[in-house]
């Protein structure tokens, strides 16, 4: 069968190509119904990504956060019709040491080979996750997101020592906003503090103990760990303010993406013996993680809501390219395509 493809040919053109898909015994086909539009993804559409980067990657369907209907399952795991959450990561092979989504033998949709953008995704069952019941599936889009930061905050706790009184997140956009709202439920007896530089933002944090400007920091401000969820080139800034506030031996968790090498003040943390701990995608592990956790806090989905923001639908090239235009100019929230059946 013919499947449609919505390749980003170069940036801010997309184009639509045929590819022949071959069903088996083994792959389950999926319907996108409801597509998340990511960081990741407007680098590549406004072109932010270095030059040899595009020519290397593109053209390539974008998207890898989303969710779809399942249409056509050989192994008679899921219902026709059910709802299921995708896995962008796409794994070769196993390591007893080093997770999937850290294998360099990893693919990965939506970065060298195509997203969730086309109209059948093609996929194992091992790469989809059941929905659990009554999820919006404007939030559901964008399990994806949710997954790293639940994967950056597993890795983290892992790796901080056991006083774990206070703690800082550096980040008040999505990604700071899912972190944090985790980090409270994951850590309730932890106080925490979020640190960002738009007030207005800084209001959607309800479940944070205290929010400060970054301009409002006091010498006496302190913490025992923190996460940073800035990345791009305010990332320099934040990761050294938090190396200055962090009491010694602290554990800094880094997810904030930059396209540039970022300084860090080196002097204090091999004075202050600190740990820095990068964390990058996520795993099935994670995604059946997060799941267990949304069933054992539903209010969580409840405030996730509220980071919901343009709706679109869509049914073609045009419809995308004015989501993806949209988005760029957001304040906060996930914009989310609803394919047009």
């Amino acid at each position: 069968m013919l499947n449609t493809v919505y390749q980003l040919k170069r940036p801010r053109q997309f184009e639509v190509v045929f590819k022949e898909v071959e069903l088996d015994d083994r792959h389950i086909l999926v319907r996108p119904t409801h597509l998340s539009i990511c960081n990741a993804d407007q680098r590549y559409y406004q072109g932010t990504r270095p030059d040899e980067i595009l020519r290397e990657k593109l053209p390539m369907a974008l998207i890898h956060e989303g969710i779809g209907s399942v249409i056509y399952d050989p192994c008679g795991q899921f219902q026709i019709g059910e709802p299921v959450v995708m896995i962008p990561n796409l794994p070769v092979e196993e390591d007893a040491v080093i997770a999937e989504n850290y294998l360099r033998s990893s693919g990965f949709r939506a970065s060298g080979m195509d997203g969730f953008l086309q109209e059948y995704v093609q996929t194992t069952s091992d790469r989809l996750i059941r929905l659990p019941g009554k999820v919006n599936p404007m939030v559901a889009a964008f399990t994806e997101l949710v997954s790293v930061s639940y994967h950056a905050l597993t890795r983290w706790l892992n790796t901080a020592h056991a006083r774990r009184e206070e703690a800082a997140v550096w980040g008040d956009g999505n990604l700071g906003y899912i972190t944090a709202l985790l980090l409270h439920y994951l850590c309730p007896q932890m106080k925490q503090y979020v640190v960002g530089v738009h007030e207005e933002k800084l209001s959607y944090f309800t479940f944070a103990d205290e929010t400060f400007l970054t301009s409002q920091l006091t010498d006496d401000f302190a913490f025992d760990h923190a996460l940073e969820c800035v990345g791009g080139q305010a990332a320099q800034y934040a990761v050294n303010q938090m190396i200055a506030h962090i009491r010694p031996e602290g554990t800094i968790g880094l997810l904030g993406v930059s396209e540039e090498p970022v300084p860090i003040d080196t002097r204090m943390v091999l004075e202050k013996g600190l740990r820095l701990v990068g964390s990058s995608r996520s795993g099935r592990a994670d995604y059946e993680g997060l799941i267990q956790l949304y069933q054992m806090h539903p209010q969580i989905l409840s405030y996730l809501e509220n980071i919901v923001g343009e709706e679109f639908v869509v049914k073609d090239i045009k419809d995308i390219r004015n989501a993806f235009e949209a988005d760029i100019h957001k304040l906060m929230g996930k914009t989310v395509m609803i394919w047009d059946e």
